[in-house]
C-alpha cells in the first residue's frame, strides 16, 4: 500500500519531469522536482511558520501565566490553553510539515534507489501513459542513454564516502546541505541577547534555582541548530548524492520560503496591532465624547436658599 500510494506517485512525478525536460538531465529533474514539492507545501509551511512566529511573540504572556499560577500546574495548563485558543495556536501544528515531508523523503529515496540500481525501472515502474512519451520510448530501446549526472559533472549514483574513497563533488553537496540546515534552524530559533545557554540553566537548577520550563524549551530548541545539521550530514554522507541534492535544494527553497513567510507575517502582525490600537483609540474618543455630551445635557439643580443666621433671627 505504501508503494502504491506514496512511492509510485512520487517516482512517476520525477519521471514525468525527467521525460519532458529538454536535455533530460536527471540532476536538473531532481532540482525541479524539489522546487515543485516545496511550492505544493507552501500553504502548510506558511501556516506552520505563523504558529512559530506567534509562539515567539507570546513568550512574555506565558511567563506572566507561570507567575500567576504560582506552581499550580493544572491552573497553568488551563490558562495556557485559553491563551492558545485566543491566539489561534495549535501546539501540534508544526508537526504537519514533518509528517508530510517524511513520506516524500522515504518515497523519493526508494524511487531513486530503483533508478540508480536498475535504470530499467524507469520503464517498468512508470505508469502506462508515461511509457508512451517520446523520450521514454527512446530509453526503452537504449537504456544507456539515461543520464544520471548533474550537468554531466556530478555522478549522482555515488556517495561522498564509498569504496573508491572520498567523492568530493558529493561531499560538497552534503556539506552544503548541513550548512543550509543550520541557517534554516537559526532563522526559526533566534537567540535573544539575554538568553541563557542550556548548560547554564541546568547548572543553576543543580544549585537549587528553579528552572523556567519555557526558558528550558527555548534553550533546547536553540541547541538543535547544531544537532540537525550534524544529523543531515551523517544521514546523507553514505547514500547516493542524488538524495543529498534533494536535501540541499529543499533546504535552500525552505530558507527562501521562511524568509518570505516570516517577513510577511511580521507585517501582518504589525498591521493587526496598529488596527487594534486604532480601534481602542477610537473607542476611547467615542466614550470621551459621550461623557462630554452627557455633562452638557445634564439639567442644573437650583441653588438652595441661604438660611438666615440665628443672630438675624434674634434681632427680628
Amino acid at each position: 500500500m505504501f508503494t502504491t500510494l506514496i512511492i509510485q506517485p512520487i517516482f512517476n512525478l520525477l519521471v514525468l519531469i525527467y521525460a519532458l525536460l529538454p536535455g533530460h538531465n536527471f540532476g536538473l529533474s531532481i532540482i525541479i522536482f524539489t522546487i515543485v514539492v516545496r511550492l505544493l507545501m507552501w500553504p502548510l509551511v506558511k501556516k506552520q511558520l505563523h504558529q512559530v512566529k506567534v509562539m515567539r511573540a507570546i513568550q512574555p504572556e506565558l511567563k506572566r501565566i507561570k507567575k500567576a499560577a504560582a506552581g499550580n500546574r493544572q491552573q497553568e495548563s488551563l490558562m495556557m490553553m485559553a491563551l492558545y485558543k485566543e491566539r489561534g495556536i495549535n501546539p501540534f501544528g508544526s508537526i504537519g510539515v514533518l509528517l508530510i515531508q517524511l513520506p516524500i523523503l522515504i518515497g523519493l529515496y526508494s524511487g531513486l534507489q530503483r533508478i540508480l540500481h536498475n535504470p530499467k525501472e524507469l520503464e517498468t515502474f512508470a505508469y502506462t501513459p508515461l511509457r508512451h512519451l517520446p523520450w521514454m520510448k527512446q530509453l526503452a530501446g537504449d537504456i544507456h542513454q539515461f543520464d544520471h549526472t548533474l550537468f554531466h559533472v556530478v555522478d549522482l549514483t555515488r556517495s561522498a564516502f564509498g569504496p573508491k574513497g572520498v567523492y568530493w563533488p558529493a561531499l560538497f553537496i552534503v556539506l552544503g546541505s548541513a550548512v543550509v540546515q543550520f541557517y534554516q534552524s537559526s532563522q526559526l530559533t533566534p537567540a535573544p541577547k539575554d538568553a541563557r545557554k542550556l548548560r547554564d540553566i541546568l547548572k543553576g537548577a543543580s544549585s537549587g534555582q528553579q528552572a523556567d520550563q519555557s526558558e528550558v524549551n527555548a534553550a533546547v530548541a536553540r541547541s538543535t541548530r547544531f544537532l540537525l545539521p550534524a544529523m543531515v550530514f551523517l544521514f546523507t554522507v553514505n547514500i547516493p548524492s542524488a538524495l543529498g541534492l534533494y536535501w540541499l535544494v529543499g533546504g535552500m527553497a525552505a530558507l527562501v520560503q521562511q524568509t518570505i513567510a516570516l517577513r510577511d507575517d511580521t507585517k501582518e502582525m504589525e498591521a493587526e496591532v496598529s488596527a487594534k490600537d486604532a480601534s481602542r483609540a477610537a473607542a476611547k474618543e467615542k466614550e470621551k465624547h459621550a461623557v462630554e455630551a452627557e455633562v452638557v445635557t445634564m439639567p442644573t439643580k437650583p441653588k438652595p436658599a441661604k438660611k438666615k443666621s440665628n443672630q438675624k433671627r434674634r434681632k427680628k
